[in-house]
């Protein structure tokens, strides 16, 4: 596959996945009283595909190189958690806003650390992707201390989360990931 049609693939399905994920987060503030068993599930479904979207981002040569410089490992992270929470859904109830937290927590650090070198790249907008991504990491932080204990305020909580990571990766996607026909020669060699 040619790297231009696999960066269309990646960006498109990192859109896609955002979406997705604000999509839920919506729904979980709106109807934090859920089913447990669909959540976990649609949860390791949703791991699953973002894990994979970010593997093929990874391996795509975008003009900038910031928004999957770090996709490889964490999406077989993201896709090995996913099969997790599948497999041993009963069992992962339990921790799942834990797993949730760390999750949202550890992509947040990632943007951070992807705004820095969006700075360094000259990117007058890091900053953007910067605050996103702390405001993010503060409700992964949230999920994992779960203050308030409820799994009705809980799920309000991941919701806000998934809303808050949707929307950071949207921005990431739009503002990073730079499809630019032509100029894929140098990267083709």
């Amino acid at each position: 596959m040619d790297s231009l049609k696999m960066l269309k693939i990646a960006r498109n399905g990192y859109i896609a996945i955002s979406l997705i994920f604000c999509a839920m987060g919506l729904f979980l503030v709106c109807k934090p009283g859920c089913s447990a068993v669909i959540f976990c599930t649609i949860i390791g479904l949703l791991f699953i595909a973002d894990g994979i979207i970010k593997m093929i981002g990874y391996f795509s040569k975008d003009f900038y190189c910031l928004a999957f410089q770090f996709d490889f490992a964490f999406g077989i992270l993201m896709a090995a958690v996913g099969i997790v929470i599948l497999v041993r859904r009963e069992t992962i109830m339990h921790l799942i806003f834990a797993v949730l937290g760390l999750m949202v927590l550890m992509d947040a650090l990632v943007r951070i650390q992807m705004s820095i070198d969006a700075r360094r790249f000259g990117l007058s907008l890091w900053w953007r992707i910067l605050l996103a991504a702390i405001l993010v990491g503060i409700f992964g932080m949230i999920l994992l201390i779960d203050p308030y204990g409820g799994a009705k305020m809980t799920m309000v909580l991941t919701g806000i989360s998934f809303l808050l990571e949707g929307a950071l990766n949207l921005g990431v996607a739009i503002y990073t990931v730079k499809v630019i026909e032509g100029k894929w020669d140098r990267y083709d060699q």
